[in-house]
Parts: C-alpha cells; sequence; structure tokens
C-alpha cells in the first residue's frame, strides 16, 4: 500500500488510518517503551535521563489504545456504511481524545535532544519518539482536518 493518504474517499481513509497509524503506533509505542524503561534503569543517577519518560508513554500507550479501539469499533465502520447520523457527536468526542502527551515528552527530552556522549539506545530512544511524533502528528491531522471535518456540522469542524 502506498504511504499516500486516499483523501478523496472517508472510508479508504479511515481503512489507511488504521493500517499506516493505528498498527504502527502499537508498534512504536511497545520498542519506546522498552527503550525508555532501559534508558532509565541504566543511566539512573545522570541529571539527564529523561526520568518518568517509560510512565508517559505507558500512560500514553493505554489512552491511545483506548482512542483506537472507539475509532475501530465506533466510528470508523460508521463512516464505510456511508452513514452520518451518530457521527458528529462521535467525532466531536475523537477530537477531545487528541489532546496528548507530546509537550511533556519533548519537555523530558529537552525537546529530543542527546545529551553529549549518549549510547547508542539513547539515541535509537529519541530517533525513535522523532518519528512517533511525526506520525502522531501526522494521525490526528488527516483525522481532525480531512476526516471528520466530512461528517460534523460548521460549527464543530476546525480546519
Amino acid at each position: 500500500m502506498s504511504d499516500a493518504a486516499p483523501i478523496q474517499d472517508a472510508a479508504d481513509l479511515t481503512r489507511h488510518i488504521e493500517t499506516r497509524y493505528h498498527a504502527r503506533h502499537r508498534q512504536q509505542l511497545q520498542t519506546l517503551i522498552k527503550l525508555a524503561e532501559m534508558i532509565e534503569d541504566l543511566h539512573e543517577p545522570d541529571h539527564n535521563v529523561p526520568e518518568g519518560l517509560t510512565a508517559i508513554l505507558r500512560r500514553l500507550n493505554g489512552e491511545m489504545e483506548v482512542h483506537m479501539k472507539k475509532e475501530e469499533l465506533l466510528v470508523f465502520p460508521l463512516i464505510r456504511l456511508g452513514t452520518n447520523a451518530p457521527l458528529a457527536e462521535r467525532t466531536a468526542l475523537m477530537r477531545a481524545d487528541h489532546d496528548c502527551e507530546i509537550a511533556k515528552i519533548r519537555h523530558l527530552t529537552d525537546n529530543l535532544t542527546l545529551p553529549e556522549g549518549a549510547c547508542t539506545p539513547w539515541a535509537t530512544l529519541y530517533e525513535g519518539l522523532a518519528e512517533f511524533i511525526a506520525d502522531l502528528s501526522e494521525h490526528i491531522r488527516l483525522e481532525n482536518n480531512v476526516l471528520f471535518p466530512q461528517f460534523e456540522p460548521e460549527s464543530v469542524a476546525h480546519v
């Protein structure tokens, strides 16, 4: 499948979001949690360690799993059926869920700036975080600016 989002067809876009973003976020977060845990354990006395990052990623993982399941079970199937009766309310709830903990991650990691002499796993963690944040930002943009506005009254949609 091409990485380009099929923005012309809402049903196709929901499938793209599930396969490109939902599946990827699940994989990314598991890896990032393990790396963050390793860095926090191995470098605990180092004042540059992003202490608390593992906890934030675990919480984010749980919140995102709930959010993605709601989309996969309650929102996307209705879009694929072509009905929009209860969608405006549901998409508004999905928008509210899109507030996430990226600012906390950026703060803890000094905006993903590696300390001097950081080990390879630490660099891998920050590279993975940068990729995850970029993917999540594009995922949210596609939903908030492309998909959801098609099913919301003008007063709810935010472009």
